[in-house]
C-alpha cells in the first residue's frame, strides 16, 4: 500500500492507496511547528481507525508547499515505516516537461495536479485548485506544463476583510441565496462567492484564448465542490486529484 501526503498551507491531506484504488483519505490541520512524534501519533491513529498498521504501508510520497514539514515527515517514514519517502521536487520524474522560466520554483502541488489531470483527461487541460490560494495550471496539447495563475484564496480574502476593517465580522463561506445581500454578513458572503466565481470564469477564458484551444477544465481543492457547480466552464470535479497525481508520480519513479 502507498501513503500519499499532500501538505498544503491550511491542511495536510493523506490518502491510502491499494494499487490504484484510494481506500481512505484524511485531512489534518497544517502546523509548521509539529514534531515527528506528534505526526506519528496522528497518522498511527488514522491508520488504526481504518484497520491498518504501519507495517501495511510499503511506500510513501509527499508533496509539500510548507518546507518545515518535510523533515518530520521524512523522519516519520524512516523510523516507523522503515522506508525513504519520495519527496516531489526538482529532479523528480513526473513525465511532464515544465516550460516556465524557473522550473525549480514551481510548487509541487501544481505539477502533481497537472500530471493527474493529463493522465485522466488528456491534453490540453486546465486545472483550477480552490485551496489556500486559488491556482490555475495550463497543460499544452503536447502535455507540457505551460505555466499558470496564482490568485488569493477564498479564506484569505475573507480574512483580509475581517482583519483590515474595523467593523466587518468574520463570516462563514457559503453560497448565498442571492447576489444582493440584505445584511453585512450576506453582503460579504455574496462578494466573496460571486467574486471568486467571476474571477475563475475570467481567468479560464483568458487561458483558453492564449492556449488557442477549448480544452477541458478540472476543479479540485477543498472548496471546489461549492464553486464548481456555479462555474459552467468547469467540466470535471476531482476533489482527490492531488492524491491521484502523487500516486502516479510515485509509480513513475519506481520504474527502472
Amino acid at each position: 500500500m502507498l501513503l500519499a501526503v499532500d501538505v498544503g498551507n491550511t491542511n495536510i491531506v493523506l490518502g491510502l492507496f491499494d494499487g490504484d484504488k484510494l481506500l481512505h483519505f484524511w485531512r489534518l490541520h497544517t502546523d509548521p511547528q509539529i514534531t515527528t512524534d506528534e505526526l506519528t501519533l496522528q497518522i498511527n491513529s488514522l491508520l488504526r481507525m481504518a484497520g491498518f498498521s504501519f507495517e501495511a504501508v510499503q511506500g510513501m510520497v509527499v508533496a509539500s508547499v510548507v518546507p518545515p514539514l518535510v523533515h518530520p515527515l521524512t523522519r516519520f517514514a524512516e523510523r516507523h515505516l522503515k522506508l525513504n519517502p519520495l519527496i516531489v521536487g526538482p529532479g523528480t520524474k513526473t513525465g511532464m516537461p515544465i516550460l516556465i522560466d524557473n522550473p525549480k520554483e514551481l510548487g509541487a502541488d501544481l505539477i502533481v495536479n497537472a500530471v493527474a489531470a493529463k493522465e485522466k483527461f488528456g491534453a490540453p487541460v486546465i486545472v483550477v485548485d480552490f485551496g489556500t490560494a486559488t491556482t490555475f495550471s495550463a497543460v499544452s496539447l503536447k502535455g507540457e506544463y505551460l505555466g499558470g495563475v496564482i490568485a488569493p484564496g477564498v479564506k484569505m480574502a475573507l480574512d483580509g476583510l475581517f482583519f483590515q476593517t474595523a467593523k466587518l465580522p468574520r463570516v462563514e463561506i457559503v453560497e448565498p441565496a442571492s447576489a444582493i445581500g440584505k445584511s453585512t454578513v450576506t453582503a460579504m458572503q455574496s462578494g466573496i462567492f460571486f467574486g471568486f466565481v467571476g474571477l475563475a470564469r475570467e481567468i479560464i477564458h483568458q487561458l483558453k484564448q492564449e492556449m488557442g484551444v477549448n480544452c477541458p477544465v478540472v476543479a479540485t481543492g477543498g472548496l471546489s465542490g461549492m464553486f464548481a457547480r456555479r462555474i459552467p466552464e468547469v467540466d470535471f470535479l476531482e476533489p482527490h486529484l492531488t492524491l491521484e497525481g502523487l500516486r502516479l508520480i510515485f509509480e513513475r519513479n519506481q520504474k527502472k
